[in-house]
């Protein structure tokens, strides 16, 4: 299905990549391998193409979107399935929301060791989509993915702010349960993982999938035990209608959220009893101005045009990044293709400095390997079809993505 989708364009970065002055010793220089190709407009603020570039480690192909937001019939928003919990592939998200194009994003709840537990297929970071917050971070501890680079963490995002323009920023969660019985902060919303000590709230968006995870590991180890010091509370329309010593399971109606607490937070919500009034207020905040409109998370790996200190050299694979000009104006998709005779993948250092070589300022390391896709509608044609060559064989079911839309202004 995908293969049908899938096109060469060989075409080359207009000079040579230079890596920044601070690389290791093993990372290597490109090389042109054809004329510039400044590649073809696919809708109105947006070009996609594909080049090859030659490394002391092999061949590399890439696959660039480039948008211009001071182009008001473009836009950009978070591809996702109808519920935080679940997965989809990229294609079939930017179909389904009628994008013109898209690749994936945020490391998620693939695997799970915990016995008993299902994966959720949630993501690690935060997810804002169309001004709505949909989830909040996990703890480091709890992500999945590279290490996180110093100075980095889980609330880091990539999103478009409400003044139309993209950045790299971090996103925390801000919220309380208030009753009769007390003000207590809440620690989670939409998540799989819950930290130490916190309370979590699950509404409408989470979904099916059971709530079991929220309560597993550490802020410092995604592997330690599940804690049984749990309680769950059910609210309906303001009021308590359940509670339950362990979290439940099952579609959420929208008129009720569930509050899941461990340790210090499961002893707040033993304070709750049915028929108890209580406020639950939540939302989450950018660590700088104007507001977000669209997030998704990723960590930091290029800032004010240097890549940041520590990034991986050597680990080759395919990758998917997403950067952004110094005025936030302009936005690269970034994709590579890996573990292939025709395209050796990248390190996350190589990935920084070719975002910074096409002219991204800040850019973040989204989800690799097999997740990652890019899929592209070309001009006159129905869908959208997958452009790269995802190293799994066929495109992996993933739990959000980067679309860019079209307009009418």
């Amino acid at each position: 299905m995908a293969s049908a989708g899938i096109q060469r364009r060989w075409a080359a970065l207009g000079a040579a990549v230079l890596l920044c002055a601070l690389a290791l010793p093993v990372a290597p220089a490109y090389a042109d391998q054809s004329a510039h190709d400044s590649g073809e407009q696919v809708a109105p603020g947006m070009t996609y193409r594909s080049f090859q570039l030659s490394t002391a480690h092999g061949p590399v192909v890439a696959y660039l979107l480039t948008v211009d937001l001071s182009n008001p019939k473009v836009e950009l928003d978070l591809l996702h399935p109808p519920v935080v919990a679940a997965r989809d592939e990229v294609h079939d998200m930017t179909n389904a929301q009628r994008a013109v194009a898209g690749v994936n994003g945020d490391f998620f709840h693939l695997s799970e060791s915990h016995e008993g537990v299902a994966a959720t297929g949630s993501s690690v970071g935060p997810e804002i989509a169309d001004g709505e917050d949909l989830k909040a971070a996990v703890p480091n501890g709890q992500r999945f993915g590279p290490a996180l680079p110093d100075g980095t963490a889980t609330k880091d995002v990539f999103g478009l702010g409400t003044d139309r323009r993209a950045r790299v920023s971090s996103v925390a969660l801000a919220g309380t349960v208030r009753s009769a019985k007390g003000t207590t902060a809440l620690a989670g919303l939409n998540q799989y993982a819950v930290p130490v000590d916190g309370i979590g709230l699950y509404t409408s968006e989470w979904g099916e999938v059971a709530r079991a995870r929220a309560v597993c590991g550490t802020d410092a180890d995604r592997s330690a035990p599940c804690t049984t010091d749990t309680e769950e509370v059910v609210i309906r329309n303001g009021v308590v209608s359940a509670e339950q010593d362990q979290p439940g399971s099952g579609a959420i109606p929208g008129d009720t959220v569930v509050l899941v607490g461990r340790e210090k937070g499961a002893a707040e919500l033993e304070k709750l009893n049915p028929g108890d009034r209580v406020v639950v207020d939540s939302r989450l905040e950018a660590a700088d101005a104007p507001p977000l409109e669209f997030a998704v998370g990723g960590f930091p790996i290029l800032r004010g045009g240097t890549p940041l200190p520590g990034l991986d050299a050597g680990a080759l694979a395919p990758r998917t990044s997403a950067g952004v000009s110094s005025d936030g104006r302009t936005v690269y998709l970034l994709a590579v293709d890996g573990r292939s005779a025709a395209s050796t993948g990248m390190s996350v250092l190589e990935l920084a400095d070719l975002l910074r070589s096409l002219g991204a300022a800040d850019g973040v390391n989204l989800d690799g390997g097999g997740s990652s896709t890019m899929a592209v509608r070309d001009p006159g044609q129905p869908s959208a079809v997958v452009k790269n060559v995802p190293s799994d064989g066929a495109p992996r079911a993933v739990a959000n993505g980067i679309g860019v839309f079209s307009v009418a202004r």
